[in-house]
Order: structure tokens, then sequence, then C-alpha cells
């Protein structure tokens, strides 16, 4: 498995998106590049059983992206090989009434892996910070006390609103979660052509809704608010990558390797011993068993 330093992918300092990438060249072959996605997710699986019989952390990964960036599909391939009780997927809409009836993160809260799992948010608590201050008028929605029309909702709202976020991931953090966070980075050329090929493809006509052309047109807006979260969220407990997306394979296989190379440093992560008594009679255990199947 070839090294790839994923520091150059790491949010580290202030970015800005517009001088970053969309696409990234591995100078591999295609087949190659798809064999070593088969070896890295076999690899994930192991490490998450493991995981399990450890059972002091979690993993928690955040997607975001715009509209056909790959984060369904990137789901797909990167925990294809993993125990299907070791990872949950949650997928975050537009919030129902009984979410809308508590704090904003309430959902994602309990949306939480437990110990020993990976839990992925397709979209995430994020989206509080993104669709809200592209369309400030979702956040009446939520019922706020002082809030009443789009005029209060200033600067200091969303200050509030991220501090709440950091404070967020610090907490779970503290407390046995490893947090990854992905923006996958797509240009607007290439959305438009992934739109196309929904459109023209009948089993992919599903996928399209006109909404998908109206958001388009607030390209910039989006591009503003995701860089100011990360760069605003982005540390050393929670982590922000950007991955270029506009090859699909590439970012699949750059997200497995971070998520490999970052997870495997934590080298106390192992299976339990066994109780001394236990080991010291295993061979009697397992004599006991081949004698009965005789």
């Amino acid at each position: 498995m070839k090294h790839i330093d994923h520091s150059q992918f790491k949010v580290t300092s202030k970015i800005e998106l517009s001088r970053l990438s969309t696409r990234f060249e591995l100078n591999e072959s295609e087949d190659d590049i798809k064999d070593e996605m088969k070896e890295i997710r076999k690899d994930l699986g192991d490490w998450q059983d493991t995981l399990y019989a450890y059972g002091k952390y979690s993993v928690l990964i955040c997607l975001q992206g715009m509209d056909t960036a790959g984060k369904d599909s990137l789901i797909r391939e990167v925990f294809k090989d993993f125990n299907s009780r070791g990872v949950v997927v949650h997928s975050f809409k537009t919030p129902s009434d009984k979410e809308l009836k508590h704090d904003f993160l309430w959902r994602h809260y309990i949306a939480l892996p437990e110990r020993g799992k990976f839990g992925v948010f397709n979209r995430t608590h994020y989206e509080n910070v993104l669709v809200t201050k592209v369309h400030p008028e979702y956040i009446l929605n939520e019922n706020l006390p002082g809030i009443d029309s789009v005029s209060d909702i200033d600067a200091d709202f969303w200050e509030q609103r991220y501090e709440n976020i950091r404070q967020f991931e610090d907490h779970i953090a503290d407390n046995g979660t490893i947090i990854f966070k992905f923006f996958l980075h797509l240009s607007k050329e290439e959305q438009r052509q992934r739109l196309l090929r929904r459109l023209n493809k009948p089993s992919k006509n599903w996928k399209f809704s006109p909404g998908d052309l109206k958001e388009r047109e607030l390209w910039g807006e989006y591009q503003k608010y995701y860089q100011e979260a990360i760069n605003k969220t982005s540390r050393e407990n929670a982590p922000w990558y950007v991955i270029p997306a506009d090859d699909k394979d590439t970012a699949r296989l750059l997200v497995a390797k971070i998520l490999y190379e970052e997870l495997t440093q934590y080298k106390e992560v192992k299976e339990p011993e066994l109780d001394p008594d236990i080991k010291k009679n295993l061979a009697e255990y397992r004599e006991e068993l081949t004698r009965e199947k005789n």
C-alpha cells in the first residue's frame, strides 16, 4: 500500500477554496487504484473489528460537499468490507417537526456511534452553518427565543453557532470519539457534467431534482460559507480534510488512506488479553470440544 502525504489535505491554517485544486493525480492506473482500494478497505474493516474488541473509542466521519460530490458512492466503496453492525450511516435531511423542537445539535448527538463502532454523517451538523447561511429564513423554523425575523439573525448569532459546534466536537472527542471531517471539493464544471449524466441516463433520473439547479445558482455563496466553516472549526481534535473530488475513485482512495493511516496511530487499540486462567486452560477446552465430536 503506497503512502500518501495526507498532510497536504489537512486544514491546519486558513484556506481559500478557490486556490485548492479539485483534482489530484495519483500516478497510478485505474486498475491499480481499484486494487489498492480493495486492500485498504479490508484493512479498515479488520481495524474496526479490533476497535470493537477494545471498546474505548468510536469513530465519527463527517462528509460534506455540494450536490453530486460523491458522498453516497464513497460510503458504499470505503465501508464495503466492514461488518454491517460495525458502521452506521446517517443521512441528515430537512429537520423533522420533532427535531425542530430540540436544539440544532440534538439530532446529531443521538446519532453518534457507540464505542467500538464507526458512524458516518452524510451531511452533518455543519448544514446548520451552511444551508442556513445561504437561506437564513430556515432558521425561523427553529422557533428560537429572540429570533422573530431574518433581521434578528446577526453576526453574533452565527459566531455562537460555530462555538456550539466546536464545544460539541470537544465534548465527544474528550469522551473517546475520533473525529474526521471531509469536504469533497468539486468543481462547478464537474457538477454540471454529473447533473447532465443524471438527466441523460434513465436509471439515474430519480436522483435529479429541479431544486439542484436552483442551488447551483448559489454556488458562490455555498463556497464562501464552506470556506468559512472549515476555517473556523478545523482543529487538532476535529480536523477538516479538503479532498479533491472531481475523480471519484481518487477521492475514495484518499479518504480511505487518511482514515487508515490516522487510525493506526492509535497503538493502544488492540484485542484484549485473555484472562490468564482461561489462557492456560485453552488446550483443555480444545480437547473437550474435540472429544465431543467423537
